[in-house]
């Protein structure tokens, strides 16, 4: 089953190039986002002063991990040719769902925590089951999930707590033990890492493993292909798509528990145009748009990217401005190298 389905989208397992070292090589969908990410490092190392310090580092990694966390099960979702719009306010609706429910019961933030999870998870699970019962296009579904919790976020939080932020829960029986795990600073070597690296480093190995060591992988990468000839050789697809959506869900709960536990409070309209960056962060990290290729450690150079840029632009004093340029450049840039890269590769078989 594995290797018929891995081959049904695109005619090869991405997963397994062939030929020689050169063309597996240029095979790698994240080649072109490594590239560009040693060039950006050398940029800055030159052009920042400090940029190579460990503090300064640290921070780098920091500001890519919150990114990270959300762009690898993004990045999944792409290599299954969906997208998810609403992927940056669930990050909010997570928190707050989290917040409000233990403040207004009263209960250990654990409990928050928990139904949090679950109702994230259910959200992910009905983008899914609304892409696959309807056909319509991920983009309208997701879009309509957006606005809704969009409003959601604002309207709740409004009607429960009277303001457009949730109630502090900072004094709350369990905060402590859930700042540890969401949102702590691990010392080493006198310099202070987020707990956030490494989650975003354990979802990438995970979600690596189900690419390119599970059947699940070969499903994903056959339903990004060709959905029907996916279909056709006995794929889940429903199955398949589901998951996925949960999947960047799941990575929402972890971004919304950290967004919280940094600050013990939540404004109810952060969020938004967020889930345009997770996407940016997967395709420069060599996802294509229309599916069916990518790689769970593209998308992480593609985070550690965007990264850099923002903090490189900081240590550099340019204007912040400028930002949002450097990063459609990057868009553009890394999208022809990577095409470029798809070329030359099979140019090479």
């Amino acid at each position: 089953m594995s290797t018929t389905t891995g081959s049904a989208g695109t005619g090869a397992d991405e997963r397994a190039p062939h030929g020689s070292p050169l063309h597996k090589l240029l095979s790698r969908p994240e080649l072109g986002s490594v590239v560009g990410a040693v060039a950006v490092l050398v940029f800055f190392a030159f052009a920042a002063d400090g940029f190579l310090r460990a503090s300064s580092l640290s921070t780098v990694l920091y500001a890519s991990s919150t990114i990270g966390i959300m762009a690898v099960p993004v990045a999944l979702l792409m290599i299954g040719g969906e997208f998810d719009l609403s992927a940056g306010v669930m990050v909010t609706s997570s928190a707050l769902i989290s917040s409000m429910f233990s403040y207004q019961m009263t209960a250990d933030v654990w409990v928050g925590v928990g139904v949090s999870l679950l109702v994230t998870l259910a959200i992910g699970a009905f983008n899914g089951f609304m892409l696959t019962r309807t056909k319509l296009p991920s983009f309208i579904i997701t879009l309509g999930t957006f606005l809704m919790l969009t409003g959601m976020n604002l309207g709740f939080t409004k009607l429960i707590d009277g303001t457009v932020s949730t109630k502090t829960i900072g004094d709350m029986e369990g905060f402590p033990a859930a700042h540890a795990v969401f949102a702590s600073t691990i010392g080493i070597g006198g310099v202070d890492f987020k707990v956030t690296i490494l989650w975003w480093l354990g979802l990438v190995l995970l979600a690596s493993w189900i690419l390119l060591r599970t059947r699940t992988g070969n499903w994903i990468f056959a339903v990004g292909g060709n959905q029907e000839a996916a279909r056709a050789v006995g794929v889940p697809v429903v199955r398949t798509k589901i998951g996925l959506y949960m999947g960047v869900a799941f990575g929402a709960w972890i971004s919304g528990q950290h967004l919280l536990f940094s600050f013990d409070a939540v404004q109810s309209g952060e969020g938004v145009g967020n889930e345009l960056i997770y996407i940016i962060a997967a395709v420069i990290g060599g996802c294509l748009i229309t599916g069916g290729y990518g790689s769970a450690v593209g998308s992480a150079v593609g985070a550690l990217l965007f990264g850099m840029v923002s903090k490189g632009i900081v240590f550099a004093e340019w204007n912040p401005d400028w930002f949002k340029f450097f990063l459609g450049a990057m868009l553009l840039l890394a999208t022809l190298l990577n095409a470029w890269v798809r070329k030359r590769a099979e140019a090479a078989k």
